[in-house]
């Protein structure tokens, strides 16, 4: 009996028992009714984007010689205009009241205006300096001259005075540029490395330092320079004269300095580094010079 009960099995043609219907059979038909479609990878296609141009560049503006002799040059300036006044005030009308009077408008006696008021000189610890002036004027007219001299020479050999000197077109540029920058109009002629503004300001700034040292050099010695001084009107007239130049440095230094500030940093900048952003389209410098030849 137990061996029967032991090999009885499902019957072929008759159903299983119910309850082993679902057996192991079954278990892959119910794991593949699970498992989910394969999802679609959707890879996105890049659109091609059009090639970037550069917008600015860097331009070589100021040449090394010149950036050396312009920083040189602004210490040794403001040296030479501090010691001369120091030099002036002894040729005052200061409590010693000397009857020249020298540096004074006025007609006879009526004085409109006078170089300087007190309160200047005091505030420059002027009075009794005059040696201490002489010393210093002296010694740093040589650098102030030798930097002129190199200055003039290097613009002439490299080319570079092309861009200082004012041509034909620079008074009419020069007055378009005062107008825009009173905010009279507002159209800005085209300008390479400098505009017709800044080539007669900077080319009268040679002239003025070639005329310092000359009238200068009428008064430290009239004697042995005496047609110098009887060409430049006398020995009073050359004072005169040298110390309305050093008014005219004064009157350029102001300017320029407050130009260089609305210009912004890039132009500071190109004075330091020699190197100038522009924008792509505007014509290059370096361009230029190559086409000097």
């Amino acid at each position: 009996m137990d061996e029967l009960e032991k090999d009885s099995g499902p019957i072929a043609g008759q159903p299983p028992p119910e309850g082993e219907t679902l057996g192991a059979a079954s278990a892959p038909e119910t794991e593949l009714a699970a498992t989910p479609p394969p999802l679609e990878v959707v890879v996105p296609v890049e659109t091609p984007r059009p090639p970037v141009s550069a917008q600015i560049r860097l331009d070589k503006k100021h040449p090394l010689a010149i950036r050396w002799m312009h920083w040189v040059n602004f210490p040794v300036l403001f040296i030479m205009i501090w010691s001369g006044l120091l030099i002036y005030w002894n040729d005052s009308d200061n409590a010693y009241k000397h009857p020249h009077a020298v540096y004074r408008v006025g007609i006879g006696p009526f004085t409109l205006v006078r170089f300087f008021p007190e309160w200047f000189w005091k505030a420059m610890n002027a009075p009794y300096h005059v040696t201490k002036g002489l010393g210093y004027h002296f010694f740093f007219m040589w650098i102030f001259a030798i930097n002129g001299f190199l200055y003039v020479l290097f613009t002439v050999f490299s080319g570079e005075w092309r861009f200082v000197v004012p041509d034909r077109k620079s008074l009419k540029e020069a007055i378009q540029v005062t107008l825009k920058d009173l905010h009279l109009s507002k159209y800005l002629p085209p300008q390479t490395k400098y505009n017709g503004a800044q080539k007669i300001a900077y080319t009268s700034v040679i002239l003025m330092g070639a005329g310092s040292l000359i009238t200068g050099l009428s008064i430290y010695k009239p004697t042995q320079v005496h047609w110098i001084t009887t060409l430049l009107g006398g020995y009073e007239m050359a004072r005169w004269e040298h110390f309305l130049l050093t008014m005219g440095f004064c009157g350029f230094f102001l300017i320029h300095v407050t130009q260089v500030i609305l210009a912004g940093w890039n132009n500071f900048r190109s004075m330091v580094s020699g190197l100038e952003v522009k924008p792509i389209q505007e014509p290059s410098l370096e361009v230029e010079r190559k086409s000097w030849g």
